[in-house]
């Protein structure tokens, strides 16, 4: 058994708390919001995520999984430090790194043992490097570390089965012994384990994000042009799909894609390459289509009904995908606006 710290109870951390609790470690889960930990120590979840409440209970009552506010007591004995806080988008679309920079600044000021402390947040390419800058400057006892990243893959509304069945793991670091140790927590996982150095694993979860995104603002385009030829565009997906080069996933056509995830990353993406002097042209188009698409919806609207002042119009569906509670960037919010 494994003494785990997650910094952080949203999304990604809670879920990870949560599994690695069931995997058979101990985790501390740690927030500094002690409303959401007092609500965690009462059954009461944050999130809607489905299966979440019912994993947290069963380590609750396992006595696998904890819930504090303090940093001291979440590490004490901690052999591993996972970094799970949110990296909203900035003015200018790039990541705001304000909480893992408390979280690196506290880890340093509380550690007391060897450690390794691992991103799981998706942070900008060179972040692995300046976490570890912040915990050498702030450490009060000179204990050795390692930073590892970590970038998770999970997709609200299937973030369990996501953890317990992923695609792949992977890990970048430094230090490669750091970096098998984290394997080595990972191996129940029964999953493809990709070691690489620390901005290369930062990389990677930015361009699947964005190849992600690609697909879906692609499909978006291709259903444009098919209203306007007579195709049926979900026709052409079942036919684009069964090329295995191609894929049948996100391929559905719809409003465009939404969340704390894929918007906020494209940005930073965007905006990473915009400060070494690329021009990502088609990171901005797949913004672009994204946003054209949820215009197009309120003018179609308008085209049928004519002037809405007045009229009273329902929205099924508020959150930005099926089984979840997540309303940031839903597309249904500009809808309902327009």
């Amino acid at each position: 058994m494994k003494q785990i710290c997650v910094v952080g109870v949203g999304y990604v951390g809670l879920v990870t708390a949560a599994c690695f609790a069931d995997l058979g470690n101990h985790v501390i889960a740690l927030d500094i919001n002690p409303d959401k930990i007092e609500n965690l120590t009462r059954g009461v979840m944050p999130i809607y995520e489905p299966g979440l409440k019912e994993v947290v209970d069963r380590n609750v009552r396992a006595g696998r999984i904890l819930f504090t506010t303090s940093y001291a007591e979440a590490l004490a004995g901690t052999e591993f430090a996972f970094i799970a806080v949110g990296t909203p988008s900035g003015v200018d679309g790039e990541a705001d790194l304000r909480y893992v920079e408390s979280a690196a600044r506290s880890i340093a000021e509380n550690m007391t043992a060897p450690l390794v402390i691992i991103n799981k947040s998706t942070v900008p390419v060179g972040t692995g490097d300046w976490v570890a800058d912040i915990v050498r400057r702030h450490q009060k006892k000179d204990v050795s570390f390692a930073v590892v990243s970590c970038p998770e893959f999970l997709r609200e509304g299937s973030a369990i089965s996501d953890f317990m069945q992923p695609y792949r793991t992977v890990l970048g670091s430094l230090d490669r012994e750091a970096a098998e140790k984290v394997a080595q927590l990972h191996l129940p996982l029964r999953a493809p384990i990709v070691i690489t150095d620390l901005r290369t694993a930062e990389m990677i979860k930015y361009a699947s994000n964005a190849f992600l995104a690609t697909k879906i603002s692609f499909i978006n385009e291709i259903a444009n042009i098919c209203e306007a030829l007579g195709a049926d565009v979900k026709e052409v997906a079942a036919g684009m799909g069964y090329d295995q080069r191609i894929g049948k996933h996100f391929l559905d056509a719809g409003i465009g894609y939404g969340g704390a995830c894929f918007p906020k990353d494209v940005k930073a993406l965007a905006y990473m390459a915009a400060e070494k002097g690329r021009h990502p042209q088609l990171l901005h188009a797949v913004m672009e289509i994204n946003t054209d698409r949820r215009d197009m919806a309120v003018a179609r609207i308008k085209e049928l009904m004519g002037d809405l002042h007045g009229k009273v119009i329902g929205l099924l569906g508020l959150s930005f995908k099926p089984n979840t509670d997540d309303m940031r960037d839903a597309p249904s919010i500009t809808i309902a606006q327009g």
